[in-house]
């Protein structure tokens, strides 16, 4: 018989629902995909994907304070100002690479 260890952790409750039952789905317990996921690790010598902060996304402006709302603005407006334009294409192409849009 392997030595095994038991690993206990305290995780949101709909969390640990969906992801079984996902798992359930897949024909895997949550022993085994702990298993697996420890097995990728060291494998990969860190986690198996990235763990990082999202990446910004454009806020709608119904989210935004009035005082947020100007502040956006007079930046376009200092744009023009200082003759910084752009054309419809060159600004497509900048928020698809910002975007990933």
């Amino acid at each position: 018989m392997a030595n095994t260890s038991a690993v206990y952790a305290r995780i949101d409750s709909e969390l640990k629902n969906d992801a079984e039952g996902i798992l359930a789905q897949l024909g895997i317990t949550p022993s085994s995909a702990i298993q697996m996921l420890y097995s990728q690790i060291v494998l990969q010598r860190g986690m198996p994907f990235e763990a990082k902060l999202p990446e910004s996304r454009p806020v709608a402006i119904g989210s935004m304070s009035r005082e947020e709302i100007d502040a956006e603005l007079l930046k376009g407006i200092k744009s023009l100002d200082a003759g910084k334009t752009y054309t419809v294409d060159e600004i497509d192409e900048e928020l698809a690479k910002a975007f990933n849009i």
